[in-house]
């Protein structure tokens, strides 16, 4: 009787073993799901959406029209009922107005979410002397200090008064010269300028 026991409380002190092992690994796999969330999330009022990007549209009680879709290259996302709409250039909020709008149509008083699951679209790059120079996507408002300091900072020898930016608009190069010290300086703080989906930081 007392072996049974013994064999009895072996077994279980194994299997409290087992299941303790398994509880920090779930809640790493909630951490990763959670982390991975909070990167793909944006400003709704301010993110302006492009192609490349992903987005989860979600229609209330409609299943069949609730969907994860590619804005194109076009510019344009497919989705059920209401075919192509344009959603580059437009905030979430934005295209949900229009989403539901359209919706209307077809769905009496249609309540519809948009959500960016992967914001691919806003690249800004960045080259030159910085300690980390590449391609990086953002998420919400970014201006050049606070780009520099994403890319690391500068190296000993680069120079600081001398920053270029070049952007396209409408078609044409545009060079904007940015003098970082005297923005820390807090002189010409208007030269701290929001950046721009396309834009190149070049740090000489």
């Amino acid at each position: 009787m007392k072996r049974l026991l013994s064999i009895g409380s072996i077994g279980t002190f194994i299997l409290l073993m087992v299941t303790n092992m398994g509880y920090p690994q779930a809640d790493k796999e909630i951490l990763s799901k959670k982390e991975a969330q909070a990167e793909a999330a944006v400003d709704g009022n301010r993110y302006t959406i492009g192609a490349e990007d992903v987005l989860y549209i979600h229609v209330w009680k409609e299943e069949t029209l609730t969907r994860t879709v590619p804005v194109r290259m076009d510019g344009k996302i497919s989705l059920p009922l209401i075919q192509e709409v344009t959603a580059a250039g437009l905030t979430p909020l934005q295209l949900k107005e229009v989403l539901m709008r359209k919706f209307k149509e077809f769905v009496e008083n249609p309540i519809v979410s948009v959500t960016v699951v992967e914001a691919n679209s806003f690249k800004v790059y960045v080259t030159g002397l910085v300690r980390s120079p590449g391609v990086y996507r953002l998420r919400s408002e970014t201006n050049v200090v606070q780009m520099i300091s994403l890319a690391g900072g500068f190296t000993d020898w680069a120079n600081s008064k001398k920053i270029l930016i070049v952007r396209k608009e409408e078609g044409r190069e545009k060079r904007i010269k940015v003098n970082y010290k005297r923005i820390m300086a807090g002189k010409d703080l208007d030269s701290n300028i929001i950046l721009k989906a396309g834009d190149t930081i070049i740090v000489p």
